[in-house]
C-alpha cells in the first residue's frame, strides 16, 4: 500500500513538473518576457495620468488628504520603493490642476488607457489559438480600459468611504464577553486586506475578460488568486532587496526611481503572463490542442 502511494505522489509529481516544463516552454515561444516589458513599459507611461486623473474626479467627493493615504496605501502594495515620490508628484500636480484643460484631460485619459490595451494585445499573443478562431469587436477593445478605469476609481472611492469610517471609530473599544478590543490601527489594517481582496478581484477579471472568448471562472479566480499570492512574495523581497542590497541609486542616479518603478512592474507583469500561460496550457490540453503544432510566436 505504501509502495503504490509513493508511486502515485511520485506519477502526480511529474505531471506536475512536465506541465510546469510546457508551460515554461510556451511561454518562452510566446515570448512572454518581451511582452511583459511591453506592459511594463506602457503601464509606466500610464500610471501617473490613471492616478492623477482619479484623484482630480474623486476630489469632488472625498477629501484629499484621505484619498493621497489610500492612493499611497495601494501605490505600496504595487510599486515598492517608489509609493513616496509618485505619491508626492500626484500632490504637486493636483495642486495645478486648474491649469489642466479639456484637452489635457482628454491626453491623460488616453495616456491612462493603453496599459490596458497593450495587456491586451499581450493576452491575445498567449491564447493564440482561440484568436484563429474568434476576434474581439474593436469598439468592445476600445471600451474595456475605459470600463476598468471607472472600476478602480469606483473601488478607490468605496475603499476611502470605508477607512474615513474607521478611523472615526479608532479611538473607539469593543468590549467583547468583558474584553476591551482597541481599534486602534484598523484602518491601516483594513487596507491592506480590502487592497488584497481588491487584487484578486481585479487579476481574476484580467484573465476573465482580455482573451478572447470564455474563461472558466475557476481557472481565472485559481490565477488570481495564484498572481496576488506571488506577487506579494516578490513584492516583500522587493522591499527588502531596494532597502538592504540594492545599487540602483547608485548605478542610475536621476533615473533611479523610474527603473525601480520599471522593475517592479516587469516582475508584476510576469506573474500575470504567466499566469495566463498557464490557463492557456490547460485550455490546450482540455481541447487537445497539444497533439499538434502549438500555436505561438518564434524567433
Amino acid at each position: 500500500m505504501l509502495v503504490s502511494r509513493l508511486q502515485n505522489i511520485i506519477w502526480e509529481a511529474g505531471r506536475i513538473i512536465s506541465f510546469l516544463i510546457e508551460v515554461l516552454r510556451g511561454f518562452k515561444r510566446n515570448q512572454g518576457l518581451l511582452l511583459s516589458g511591453a506592459v511594463a513599459y506602457y503601464t509606466l507611461l500610464s500610471f501617473i495620468p490613471l492616478s492623477i486623473l482619479i484623484l482630480i474626479v474623486l476630489s469632488h467627493f472625498v477629501g484629499e488628504e484621505q484619498l493621497f493615504t489610500t492612493i499611497s496605501t495601494y501605490m505600496e502594495m504595487v510599486l515598492p520603493g517608489s509609493a513616496a515620490i509618485l505619491t508626492e508628484h500626484a500632490r504637486a500636480f493636483i495642486q495645478h490642476r486648474n491649469v489642466i484643460g479639456i484637452i489635457g484631460l482628454l491626453v491623460m485619459l488616453f495616456f491612462s488607457s493603453i496599459a490596458f490595451t497593450t495587456l491586451e494585445n499581450a493576452m491575445s499573443v498567449i491564447f493564440f489559438h482561440r484568436v484563429r478562431i474568434q476576434r474581439r469587436h474593436f469598439l468592445t477593445s476600445a471600451v474595456i480600459p475605459y470600463v476598468y478605469i471607472f472600476l478602480m476609481a469606483l473601488g478607490i472611492l468605496l475603499v476611502s468611504f470605508i477607512a474615513g469610517v474607521l478611523e472615526t471609530l479608532e479611538e473607539m473599544k469593543l468590549v467583547i464577553f468583558g474584553w476591551g478590543l482597541s481599534l486602534k490601527g484598523a484602518p491601516g489594517i483594513a487596507l491592506y486586506i480590502i487592497g488584497m481582496i481588491g487584487e484578486v478581484l481585479m487579476l481574476t477579471s484580467l484573465y476573465l475578460v482580455m482573451p478572447v472568448g470564455r474563461i472558466m471562472f475557476h481557472h481565472a479566480l485559481l490565477g488570481g488568486i495564484t498572481a496576488t499570492v506571488l506577487w506579494e512574495i516578490i513584492r516583500r523581497v522587493l522591499v527588502w532587496y531596494y532597502s538592504a542590497l540594492s545599487l540602483v541609486n547608485l548605478i542610475y542616479g536621476s533615473f533611479a526611481t523610474a527603473v525601480v518603478f520599471l522593475l517592479s512592474i516587469e516582475a508584476a507583469a510576469l506573474i500575470l503572463l504567466l499566469g495566463a500561460q498557464v490557463i492557456a496550457e490547460l485550455e490546450r490540453k482540455n481541447e487537445d490542442l497539444t497533439g499538434g503544432k502549438l500555436s505561438g510566436f518564434e524567433t
